[in-house]
């Protein structure tokens, strides 16, 4: 089982504001996976990966594809509060699932 999250590299985040955003990202996709699901992750240790996307429409069509794929996902729109404009979309958040259908959505991209 894995989690796969997704950070725009476009944006120029803080440190701060990237691992707030990559939190908000996992934890939405946690809650929206099948209970089965979301616990067989968490007794398997949570594995996370945090992965580089290009811009917005990256992660939109990367969330088509987990879509396509039946993977709990979450896209992350930043409130504004600080360094963003509001309705930024930030992070994409693609399980948990099993790892080789995450990674079929994932896989192609590197490591944050």
């Amino acid at each position: 089982m894995k989690q796969a999250i997704v950070a725009r590299t476009d944006l120029g985040m803080g440190r701060g504001k990237l691992a707030a955003q990559v939190a908000h990202a996992a934890l939405s996709a946690a809650e929206d996976a099948a209970d089965r699901t979301r616990t067989n992750w968490q007794g398997e240790g949570q594995k996370k990966v945090v992965l580089k996307g290009d811009g917005e429409a990256a992660l939109f069509e990367l969330a088509d594809r987990a879509e396509r794929e039946r993977l709990p996902h979450a896209i992350v729109r930043d409130a504004g509060h600080t360094q963003l404009e509001p309705g930024t979309v930030t992070t994409l958040a693609v399980g948990p699932g099993e790892e080789e259908t995450v990674d079929r959505v994932t896989g192609e991209l590197s490591l944050y």
